[in-house]
């Protein structure tokens, strides 16, 4: 064996009892300006990086992926040993790592092996009772076949468990990283589960992450209190706050007055003047992410292959960064972005080519064009600081060869609740990486099994020769043959055409000056642990 070391309407009223919103002006206190409200407590439930943003304080993972370094590190599993054929994985866990507690829950023992075979059961033994708590929607877990791959896990005693494979499978262990693979306590599951209150666990949650969450007021605030037995030592902040605030602008003025002191993605626009002020720091990496544009390839015209490279070659990608993004991105070719070393740096786009789009149309029997719909997000990622916009960019792009688009939104829940039902016929989306690995980029948002099993697949795109390709790559841990098997693949989804893959995005964030040991990384992930204020901050 090789060794590797070291629910939306209870949310709405949530707030935990005997919390004050004012804070000591001893403490060091650190507001980070957020763009939207949580989906739910539970990553294991929800997709969006906004959720991740706000559960990554209270729970831990096995493992954890160095955005910076892109190499995986031990966090609850302190070590690990693989077995030759790539089938086993035997895990040592960190000793004395403690829970948080609440006004429901004070935890009777230390973190051990039950609370990993409850958190992975959970989401896929569909005989567990927590199974269908809170809606039961796992789409990570299913979307990345987990259910099929692992075949079981053994506790061999407290501290150590053995995970078997149903096959290798190289992105394992990226995967254990993931935010959808937190460590909850099987223990407060089995109290809240006696009570009749299982909910309560998605809800009120608890951790071992460094904060404890203790109050939330749904598009105001989340805030949080430094958890002191946190494995790694105390958190420096004692209280940090999660100001939502939706608009970027708001954001901005916010962070220049001192209101908060780190700022999520800012208005390309307002960059030049983040870096001429003396009170600021614009951090900036290049993205591990991908903004595009989904057709979904079960309605009719986009199962014609002639009418999704139509309208890929319509679309002006250099008119949309600009406009967009300004000079903040990388028009993409693939999902796969410049920084993973899957990246194909020799893969020739689709042209800008009106002419031949309009050929194609007519070709495939619309030479007046058609009319359809565009999905726009009502929300600002880094891959997509502005869709409404982008989409009156496409549209306009189309309109010119003949095809007549209707832009329609919903509230962010409810738009990604639809897409993943395969309401819409064209949607703009996007993805950020959480664990360095192409699959996390491949076999969740593009195969057959995210079609069929999670709605993660927004294009309902299903390709057995591209399928085999991700299966060869999960199978071996040769990085040159998986460099190979994954340059291969990239050439399958251009010339398929399933999304109209638009840009790379530079993950941007303004800091004030007095903000210590802040990192951001390329997968735009606040971490707000190591941080300190200078000056004692309040």
């Amino acid at each position: 064996m090789s060794r590797w070391h070291t629910c939306p309407s209870v949310l709405c009223a949530l707030a935990i009892s005997g919390i004050l919103y004012a804070l000591p002006a001893h403490a060091q206190t650190l507001v980070y300006c957020s763009e939207g409200s949580p989906e739910g407590f539970n990553p294991a439930l929800y997709t969006s990086v906004t959720t991740f943003d706000a559960t990554r304080q209270i729970f831990d993972q096995l493992t954890e992926f160095d955005g910076q370094s892109q190499e995986v590190r031990p966090a609850l599993a302190e070590s690990w040993e693989i077995s030759d054929d790539g089938k086993l994985y035997s895990l040592t866990l960190r000793q004395g790592v403690q829970f948080q507690s609440n006004g429901h829950f004070t935890p009777g023992r230390p973190f051990n092996a039950d609370d990993v075979l409850f958190s992975f059961h959970r989401q896929g033994d569909k005989t567990n009772p927590y199974h269908r708590v809170s809606g039961g929607q796992y789409a990570v877990y299913f979307g990345m076949d987990l259910p099929d791959l692992i075949e079981r896990i053994e506790k061999r005693d407290d501290h150590r468990i053995d995970i078997h494979l149903s096959r290798p499978d190289a992105s394992f262990l990226n995967a254990l990283a993931m935010d959808f693979l937190s460590i909850q306590s099987a223990e407060y599951a089995e109290q809240m589960l006696a009570a009749g209150t299982p909910e309560r666990l998605d809800l009120d949650p608890i951790g071992t992450g460094p904060f404890t969450l203790v109050a939330y007021r749904r598009d105001n605030d989340l805030r949080y209190r430094a958890f002191p037995e946190h494995w790694r030592g105390k958190p420096q902040i004692e209280h940090l706050v999660f100001d939502i605030t939706v608009d970027p602008s708001v954001r901005y003025f916010k962070i220049r007055r001192g209101e908060c002191q780190v700022m999520a993605y800012p208005n390309p626009a307002d960059l030049g003047a983040i870096e001429r002020d003396a009170d600021l720091t614009l951090e900036r990496w290049e993205g591990f992410n991908i903004g595009y544009l989904a057709f979904n390839t079960d309605k009719a015209p986009f199962d014609d292959l002639r009418v999704r490279l139509a309208l890929s070659h319509a679309v002006d990608k250099a008119a949309i960064l600009e406009v967009i993004y300004a000079g903040t991105a990388l028009a993409a070719v693939s999902p796969i972005a410049p920084p993973s070393w899957a990246y194909d740096p020799d893969l020739a786009p689709l042209a800008y080519d009106p002419e031949k789009a309009r050929a194609l149309l007519a070709e495939a029997g619309y030479p007046n064009g058609f009319d359809t719909t565009l999905w726009a997000m009502p929300v600002q990622r880094p891959y997509n600081p502005n869709a409404r916009r982008m989409a009156e960019l496409i549209q306009a792009d189309w309109a010119a060869v003949g095809v007549r688009t209707r832009i329609v939104t919903y509230e962010w829940g409810e738009y990604l609740r639809r897409s993943r039902l395969g309401e819409h016929d064209t949607l703009l989306l996007g993805f950020g990486g959480q664990n360095g690995d192409p699959d996390a980029f491949f076999f969740a948002l593009l195969s057959c099994h995210a079609k069929a099993e999670s709605g993660l697949n927004r294009a309902r795109w299903c390709d057995q020769d591209f399928d085999r390709l991700l299966e060869a790559g999960r199978a071996t841990r040769d990085m040159k043959a998986r460099k190979e098997i994954y340059f291969k693949a990239q050439r399958i989804f251009r010339d398929q055409a399933p999304w109209i893959a638009i840009a790379h995005a530079d993950v941007l964030e303004a800091v004030r000056k007095e903000v210590l040991h802040y990192r951001s990384d390329p997968f735009g992930r606040h971490i707000f642990y190591p941080v300190a204020l200078s000056g004692g901050g309040e």
